[in-house]
């Protein structure tokens, strides 16, 4: 039997960014899986973990910006590549292209920002 993450691995990529979301966080005494439990299936199956509440909104936006920092980083480390075709990420915009370097490098005429 194949784990539901390890499929999606299967067709999708081995480097795909995978979270495990326990939603109604805000109605604790209702749980049926606890916290330890949810916390060891995402462990074995090499899943990122986070408890979400849609009605408060806590962990929700925590959700994708878990997802889109992983991303970056296996980017970053040259684990995924949006440059191959079949990486599964893609730059949105064509002039963000630019923006890409090897850590460590330096443009010359890079322009300061002062955000």
């Amino acid at each position: 039997l194949i784990s539901p993450a390890s499929y999606a691995r299967t067709l999708a990529s081995p480097n795909i960014v995978i979270i495990l979301c326990g939603n109604k966080k805000d109605l604790d005494a209702d749980r049926e899986v606890t916290f330890l439990e949810a916390s060891r299936f995402a462990q074995e199956n090499e899943l990122m973990f986070l408890e979400t509440s849609a009605l408060t909104g806590e962990n929700v936006e925590e959700g994708f910006l878990k997802c889109a920092r992983t991303i970056l980083n296996k980017i970053e480390s040259g684990e995924l590549d949006p440059e191959r075709m079949g990486s599964g990420i893609q730059y949105g915009d064509a002039s963000l292209r630019q923006l890409r370097q090897p850590r460590g490098t330096t443009t010359q005429n890079k322009q300061q920002c002062n955000c």
